[in-house]
């Protein structure tokens, strides 16, 4: 049997997430870490991987990430770690916008 593929689910509007800003949601179990970077969204885990930082809580400079505890940064386009503590990348999502709301596809 072929494995289902998730849906993209509803996670927000475009103006609640502007430009240069970033938003924690959950989508079943995952929390999910939706930025907009120069008017495209992107989506990482936001559990730092290093010691379980939320990331929601960091700082965002242009497209990287840093994790409120021990400093780790990750580029948001594309979860690599760009500075440690942390080894381990962030689980990307897929993202899409429809008419005015932005769809975050799980792993689940």
């Amino acid at each position: 049997m072929a494995k289902s593929v998730p849906d993209f689910v509803r996670v927000a509007s475009t103006g609640d997430i502007s430009e240069g800003k970033m938003r924690k949601v959950i989508v079943g179990t995952q929390q999910i870490l939706v930025v907009n970077v120069k008017g495209k969204y992107y989506a990482i885990g936001n559990v730092c991987t290093h010691l379980g930082g939320p990331l929601d809580r960091g700082i965002l400079e242009g497209q990287e990430v840093q994790c409120p505890l021990h400093g780790s940064h990750f580029d948001v386009t594309t979860g690599q770690v760009k500075r440690g503590p942390a080894t381990r990348p962030e689980p990307v999502y897929d993202v899409r916008v429809e008419a005015g709301s932005i769809l975050v596809r799980s792993k689940q």
